[in-house]
């Protein structure tokens, strides 16, 4: 039985449908994905920190006596001139208030020790007698040891009685030193706040500067008690900076003294650059944000960039570093989006036309995007980035940028 031409064409048509729906239904969509072909070029493999800047050579000023610090001369910001500029002043401490019991022991020990000097100026007056006595005994007995009619024992016995005579002036006169001594020393324990520093022209101990630079801060401007040792103030240099970089220590032990940094993001429109100066030889432990204990080390470096460059950077400000520790100007080089682990290896998906292949790569050195290719790759492959579960050796892929 032939069929009618409409039915045969109602059949063509379902057949059709039936066989695109079938294809639709089983086919193997491609796999939109982002591509990155490989290329050689230059290559920084950095540390970056924080970091803060500080004067080299801070010079801080302390009281060299306990007393009274007046009111200080100089602001923070004021320039001042090594061993010229008068920097604080410290007034000697003034003597405290006397109880009444304290009073009456120092009057008496007044009294005491005015006695002792009026005994000390008797037995002197005493001494000076007999001095005068045995002179006289002295000069009389010389002239008869002279006419021959004394012997010369009686000369030798009047001569010690006059050298005696003469020692006993001399201690009496130390006694008396002794005595007022003693006196003033008790007169000085009734001084009281009111009697300090009165009538002697003291007053204070001026501290001048003792470097050239600004003062960069000031422990109390206003007057105030200090403790002998206190801080008054700091001075330094701001042209004399230097940066102090906080890394892991496991960062520090790879970089080498010179190693060149980029100073960002200090504030200024252009960044500046640094070198190594110094690590600090011992580590502390800092416990980060995530609560993991780690092992931290301050790094030191040095500004090589002019001063003029860098106007308005002082003491304490926050910067960012990028310390070189690796570079090469030409090498082949992958994203680090791109790479993913097979077993102890690396791999990347390679778009061989529009199937994705599975490449094992042998890599060198790593930045924060790149790594250097060893092996597994040649300039030109087009390596897919941020590869999904999705995708496995021979999956269909296309161009993201294509859709």
């Amino acid at each position: 039985m032939s069929l009618k031409p409409r039915t045969l064409g109602i059949l063509v048509v379902g057949g059709a449908i039936l066989a695109a729906l079938l294809y639709v239904t089983f086919r193997t969509e491609p796999i939109p994905v982002d591509l990155h072909e490989i290329a050689s070029g230059p290559l920084q493999v950095s540390v970056d920190a924080d970091g803060r800047t500080r004067i080299r050579d801070i010079y801080e000023v302390a009281a060299p006596i306990t007393g009274t610090a007046l009111r200080s001369p100089v602001q923070v910001g004021d320039t001042v001139v090594a061993g010229q500029t008068v920097v604080a002043e410290v007034e000697p401490v003034a003597p405290s208030l006397l109880d009444s019991r304290t009073r009456m022991q120092a009057e008496a020990t007044i009294a005491e020790a005015q006695a002792a000097l009026n005994v000390a100026e008797t037995d002197h007056r005493r001494a000076q007698e007999e001095q005068t006595y045995a002179q006289m005994q002295f000069e009389r007995m010389q002239v008869l040891v002279e006419r021959g009619v004394s012997s010369i024992t009686a000369m030798e016995d009047v001569t010690q009685r006059l050298a005696i005579a003469d020692a006993a002036v001399e201690a009496a006169a130390a006694r008396i030193d002794i005595a007022r001594s003693t006196l003033e020393r008790s007169r000085a324990a009734l001084m009281g706040p009111e009697t300090a520093n009165a009538g002697n022209g003291d007053c204070c101990v001026e501290i001048v500067a003792p470097a050239d630079g600004v003062v960069l801060s000031v422990a109390n401007i206003s007057e105030r008690p200090v403790a002998a040792g206190a801080p008054l103030m700091s001075i330094g240099n701001p042209g004399e900076l230097e940066i102090v970089a906080d890394l892991l220590s496991s960062d520090a032990v790879r970089l080498s003294p010179g190693a060149v940094a980029i100073v960002e993001r200090w504030g200024g429109p252009d960044p500046l650059m640094a070198e190594l100066d110094r690590v600090e030889p011992s580590a502390r432990t800092h416990i980060s944000a995530l609560g993991i204990e780690e092992q931290r080390v301050d790094a030191i470096f040095r500004l090589t960039s002019p001063p003029e460059e860098r106007a308005g950077l002082g003491d304490g400000f926050s910067t960012f570093l990028r310390i070189i520790e690796w570079q090469a100007e030409d090498v082949l080089q992958v994203p680090l989006s791109a790479l993913f682990r097979r077993g102890e290896d690396w791999a990347v998906f390679v778009a061989d036309g529009s199937t994705a292949r599975e490449i094992i790569v042998e890599l060198g050195r790593r930045s924060d995007r790149f790594a250097v290719v060893t092996g597994g790759l040649e300039p030109g492959m087009m390596v897919v980035t941020h590869p999904n579960d999705d995708i496995a050796d021979g999956s269909p892929v296309i161009d993201r940028t294509e859709l």
